[in-house]
């Protein structure tokens, strides 16, 4: 049975040793990140022998945000800037958006990665902390929806699947969740701003929660609450597959198995687990369990949505996307 996991590994190879413990542990998923990216024709070797591990065409992600947050860079590959920095500075940024994301679908899968951890949903507000300011799409709640639309809507068309994040809202937190867990003092009525992008977006195959704690509304951190878990599928709406956040980030406490355990018991269908250290993972493993009926269900239909929509003419693409910069600054 596949495990209710995504898990990362250790570096631009796989290793004999680290191929047998994905065989055995079966995690639904990879993720990718910088120690794992040399070149196109390493990348492409890794993720076919990561799904050779599995025996399957195993979803493998990244984070290619753009800005600070993307695993592929030059020489290789483009540089993008971060979300909002292009969106302020394009002429027309839902297309932009759309143009972007049609652009890194198309690279991302010629390495063999089908699933990127984009767009963020989340509303950027004076208070939210550098961490994620500018990986945001914009600062009101009409705007991100409909920009991070876009970008989800690009990269299926070029048969990469998007993950929204961070549900149910991460912008008003003022500590970085990598480092700490973040409190939002807000009520119900300030959170409906924050909640409305991700009920827009409700559709998407697949979402990642937030590691923040709203005291309106649950005791816990959302990834680990099922008030909150709750509302993120009951209010927000939201039935595609729902991943944590990674789950070795300081915001949470306990050992990598409380934190995987306490997520899956509060409604999370998969753990992700990023840093590829062996016994965190086999903790991670233990804990998850396998994956319940309603998330493979969900999981299942997030994989028919991963197929190819269009053709794309890479040139046209990126003369139009030129077009529309007005003064694009990449960071």
């Amino acid at each position: 049975m596949t495990r209710a996991c995504i898990l990362g590994c250790a570096g631009p190879d796989l290793s004999h040793g680290e191929a047998a413990f994905f065989a055995a542990a079966d995690p639904w998923g990879f993720i990718l990140f910088g120690r794992n990216v040399e070149d196109p024709d390493q990348l492409q070797r890794l993720t076919g022998r990561l799904r050779e591990a599995v025996g399957r065409d195993a979803p493998i992600l990244v984070d290619q945000e753009g800005g600070r947050v993307q695993r592929l860079r030059p020489p290789h590959w483009r540089d993008w800037p971060a979300p909002l920095d292009h969106v302020l500075a394009a002429s027309d940024p839902i297309r932009a958006m759309w143009l972007r994301a049609r652009l890194q679908a198309e690279e991302l899968r010629a390495v063999g990665i089908d699933v990127n951890c984009a767009p963020t949903a989340d509303v950027a507000r004076p208070e939210t902390h550098p961490f994620l300011a500018n990986r945001c799409h914009g600062t009101d709640p009409g705007s991100v929806a409909d920009r991070a639309r876009a970008v989800a809507e690009g990269l299926l068309a070029g048969g990469v699947l998007p993950v929204i994040k961070h549900i149910p809202g991460h912008g008003r937190a003022r500590v970085d969740s990598h480092r700490d867990l973040p409190v939002v003092d807000a009520d119900r009525t300030a959170l409906e701003d924050d909640f409305a992008p991700f009920r827009a977006l409700r559709d998407l195959p697949l979402g990642m929660t937030a590691h923040i704690c709203f005291p309106a509304l649950g005791k816990h951190p959302a990834t680990q609450d099922p008030a909150l878990i709750r509302l993120v599928r009951e209010e927000i709406g939201f039935d595609g597959l729902l991943m944590t956040d990674d789950i070795s980030m300081e915001a949470l406490g306990g050992t990598i198995a409380d934190r995987t355990a306490l997520a899956i018991e509060a409604g999370c269908d998969v753990v992700l687990h990023c840093n590829g250290d062996r016994a965190e993972m086999e903790q991670c493993i233990a804990a998850s369990g396998d994956m319940g009926p309603q998330a493979q269900r969900r999981a299942d239909r997030a994989i028919e949505r991963r197929a190819l929509l269009d053709g794309c003419d890479v040139a046209a693409l990126d003369a139009e996307l030129a077009s529309l910069a007005v003064g694009v600054a990449h960071g």
